[in-house]
């Protein structure tokens, strides 16, 4: 009775792992930079190869990373999405192009318009990394402080934005 005893509890304690892990939601990964300051960078412009960006040029105001690239499948379904966040004039949307080339990326926005305030090119992902970034599209927000208070992997909804995203912008806006 005993030989089985040992098999029995370590099977009832990989079905708990089981069951826990199918409640989780995919889109909901942990992100050791949640209340932490976003890593820093300088990269250069999408469309101004010659202008340079960092995160601090954007201290003061709550502003949305959206991590995006033109041979993403995925960011095809999220970019009305944006188009329609960026009208709204909720936060600032700044375009992270990942691993991406500069006129592919230029002319995928072109085609299917740009939402962005603009967009910094990250070609070879070392950025990307630093974010923890593995997968487009993923898109954070960062406070006025320059911290990350929310990630959100995979295309945004409609229901993402409404729900999570513009209460949260809102909220850091003090509003």
């Amino acid at each position: 009775m005993r030989r089985f005893l040992l098999p029995l509890i370590v099977f009832v304690v990989l079905v708990g792992f089981l069951a826990v892990g199918l409640r989780l939601n995919p889109r909901e990964v942990p992100s050791p930079f949640i209340g932490k300051p976003a890593p820093a960078f300088t990269l250069s412009q999408l469309h101004q190869a010659d202008a340079q960006f960092s995160p601090q040029d954007m201290r003061g105001q709550v502003w949305l990373l959206n991590v995006w690239a033109s041979w993403c499948v995925s960011c095809r379904q999220e970019h009305p999405v944006l188009v329609e966040l960026s009208r709204h004039k909720v936060a600032p949307i700044i375009g992270l192009d990942y691993k991406d080339d500069r006129d592919p990326a230029k002319a995928w926005l072109a085609e299917h318009g740009d939402p962005y305030r603009f967009s910094i090119w990250d070609r070879d992902g070392k950025v990307g990394i630093d974010y923890g970034v593995y997968g487009v599209p993923e898109t954070f927000v960062i406070d006025k402080a320059g911290v990350v208070r929310m990630k959100h992997v995979g295309p945004l909804t409609q229901t993402v934005v409404s729900q999570k995203i513009i209460p949260l912008v809102k909220e850091l806006n003090g509003a």
